[in-house]
């Protein structure tokens, strides 16, 4: 088991020869000091005590230095002690922002398959991983954490379970923390690493010249790997060429010392790139989360898909991406997905803000978030009928936007789902692309419905909503505004948050009273009722459907006016007021009546029945019971009826007219047998 890390790792001490490939080189020494460290004994055992927390390791060390390499490897070598799974993840976003714990403790959980309520907050989600490890036996990696305050809130109430954190510097305040911190590689190692790239021969014939290269790299596993690839795309370029080219390039004097060797291998790489090459690997800074494909460097550079992808290739060749995974991911890297290595992004962020131009780049940004829409519009109208509207547009879209089954639209939307997540948050926070931002939000919501149900989906819709609110409210658009508001408060009722959920809906009132729409208004007053109601605060719950009522009444709306007699008279029988109880269910009646909904019409003159029981009229509640069964028949709804008749067997019996019940009982058996059902409705005799 493998999470997907929220942001990419910095390339380690791993080269990459060819697209993709991966081996680790090096760092046996700290390997053997950190399997050590699993089994010394903690400060808690020492004294006599049971360790009451998962140990934490910690290998830190400057991006580029290998240390989520030396992490992923480390982890690969000892995940068979914790068959429980290994779950990795990042904490830092390529734009160097924390990721915040609630986001990272769902994903952990979602590795596990734990379902988490939308809306809920980081204290609650941190008790739920702690709970989820509390009895496996798990290791976590957590990459590129930024303090100890990521880190502590998912550390487990488990001995059993392994942390294994990567960050740059200390982890001030967990305790009993074993840091490695890395340096750069022996020279040993790093001419291993070169030979991966250049082969045996160019070593051999100049050694010394290796070993200085190794040093004009500082050991950096980035560097070398960088520098590896500039000279594996040119064979008759010897070890003694880079390093002069390498030494020949400046020293940046506002860059810390230890970053520049990274800073010079990285340029004396870029600068071999025509210009096209460079241009479009400038842009990849722009890519959400990291994750890069072909459609995303497409779009960000205005060129074909096929050469896009070509370029990919070519940078992932040189170093500059690296494909997701590594030794402990576990399964192969999705086709066409590459990421751009975290110790790069400044380093592209930088080139970016000096040599393009911000319309350029803006315009690259929209480019990306329209083609990320039209993939999104695709993948949700593959799961519509044949012949649907949806898919006769689909028909006239280019194939390469076009997904041939439902299944492989599904398969794209679990792999780029931590990507278009990032590209929504970016596209909001960024408020220059607010139109596009919403369409992004819009389609992403539709496909994530139509994939997995707005159930399974509601974590994720209910951050996609509030990304909603933050723009309309930016912008003032306040019709959206209550439609946001509306939508995170019936994912607030759903998960017990009831009081979040009122404030949201009186909210989405003034919004849509501000908007002067009358359908969210009349939404959020019927909402607002139904929050009171679960609170069972009926005086309030009658009070706030009769405004709702009172608006539909006025727009003729008469399917809805009878939905919300009925609410009115369910509250009100939850209070004990009878007799208002049945006078608004049977105005709810005559309005079915009135529409013809015959279905309507008898499911009312059952709660009319029901209200009628309650009250003490058992007589009466028979005799409306039985006109409900008629109806029931009338609009052919057999369930209706079974139940129906399942009552009135129960009013029978405690009329003592035994006979009529059980034949009521015999008739309602035969309307379940005759639908097929697969579940009972239970009625039994009074006093029984």
């Amino acid at each position: 088991m493998s999470g997907t890390g929220t942001g990419p790792a910095p390339v380690g001490g791993s080269p990459v020869r060819g697209a993709g490939a991966r081996e680790f080189a090096g760092r046996e020494r700290e390997l053997k000091a950190l399997r050590a460290d699993i089994e010394r004994a903690g400060l808690n055992t020492i004294s006599g005590r049971k360790e009451p927390r998962a140990r934490v390791l910690l290998i830190a060390g400057r991006p580029g230095a290998g240390r989520t390499a030396l992490a992923e490897e480390l982890a690969a070598r000892v995940r068979d002690r914790y068959p429980d799974g290994l779950v990795r993840t990042g904490l830092t976003e390529p734009g160097g922002d924390p990721v915040p714990t609630e986001r990272t403790a769902r994903e952990i959980l979602g590795a596990f398959g734990v379902p988490t309520p939308p809306g809920a907050g980081e204290d609650e989600l941190s008790e739920m991983v702690r709970e989820t490890l509390g009895t496996r036996r798990v290791l976590l990696l957590l990459d590129d954490a930024v303090d100890a305050e990521q880190v502590d809130p998912l550390v487990p109430d488990n001995p059993d379970c392994l942390v294994v954190a990567v960050s740059r510097g200390p982890l001030t305040g967990i305790p009993d923390v074993r840091p490695c911190t890395l340096g750069g590689m022996d020279a040993k190692a790093a001419v291993e690493l070169l030979v991966r790239f250049t082969g045996a021969v160019r070593i051999t014939v100049d050694p010394q010249a290796a070993e200085s290269l190794a040093e004009e790299c500082g050991g950096q596993p980035a560097a070398l790997v960088l520098v590896g690839g500039w000279l594996a795309a040119r064979p008759t370029a010897s070890v003694a060429d880079a390093t002069k080219r390498l030494r020949a390039l400046p020293h940046d004097p506002e860059r810390p010392a230890g970053d520049r060797p990274l800073a010079r291998a990285f340029q004396l790489v870029y600068e071999s790139l025509p210009g096209p090459s460079a241009r479009i690997l400038r842009l990849l800074a722009l890519a959400p989360a990291g994750f890069v494909d072909s459609h995303t460097a497409s779009a960000l550079a205005g060129c074909s898909v096929s050469a896009a992808r070509s370029m990919l290739g070519d940078f992932t060749a040189l170093g500059l991406l690296r494909r997701p995974g590594g030794p402990a991911a576990g399964g192969p890297a999705p086709d066409d997905q590459y990421l751009v290595p975290g110790c790069l992004v400044p380093l592209l962020r930088d080139l970016l803000e000096t040599k393009d131009r911000d319309a350029e780049v803006q315009l690259a940004r929209a480019r990306m978030l329209e083609r990320t829409v039209r993939l999104l519009q695709s993948c949700r109208a593959i799961t519509e009928p044949d012949g649907s509207p949806a898919r006769k547009r689909l028909a006239g879209l280019p194939r390469s936007l076009r997904f041939p089954t439902a299944a492989a639209a599904d398969e794209w939307l679990t792999c780029r789902q931590p990507a278009l997540l990032a590209a929504a948050r970016l596209a909001v926070g960024d408020g220059e692309l607010d139109t596009l931002a919403r369409r992004l939000v819009a389609a992403l919501v539709r496909a994530l419905a139509a994939h997995r149900g707005t159930e399974a989906a509601a974590p994720e819709l209910y951050g996609l909503h509030q990304l909603v609110l933050d723009i309309a409210e930016r912008r003032e658009l306040h019709r959206e505004q209550a439609a946001a508001l509306l939508n995170i408060g019936d994912l607030d009722a759903q998960t017990g948050r009831t009081h979040d959920a009122l404030a949201r809906y009186r909210a989405a009132l003034d919004a849509g009273r501000a908007a002067n729409d009358l359908y969210a208004t009349g939404r959020a007053m019927e909402s607002v009722g139904g929050a009171h109601q679960d609170l069972q605060d009926w005086q309030r719950a009658a009070d706030w459907y009769g405004r709702a009522l009172a608006q539909r009444l006025s727009r003729g709306e008469r399917a809805d006016a009878a939905r919300l007699y009925g609410r009115i008279g369910t509250a009100h029988t939850y209070a004990g007021h009878y007799g208002e109880a049945l006078r608004n269910w049977r105005s709810a009646v005559a309005l079915y009546r009135r529409l013809r909904d015959l279905p309507g019409q008898a499911r009312a003159l059952s709660e009319v029945a029901r209200v009628q029981e309650y009250a003490g009229r058992p007589h009466e509640s028979l005799r409306t019971c039985q006109e409900a069964v008629e109806w029931a028949r009338l609009a052919g709804d057999d369930r209706l009826q079974a139940a129906l008749r399942l009552r009135a067997a129960d009013t029978l019996d405690r009329l003592g007219d035994p006979t009529a019940a059980r034949l009521n009982r015999s008739a309602a058996e035969r309307l379940l047998e005759s639908e097929g059902n697969t579940y009972e409705i239970r009625s039994a005799p009074a006093g029984q």
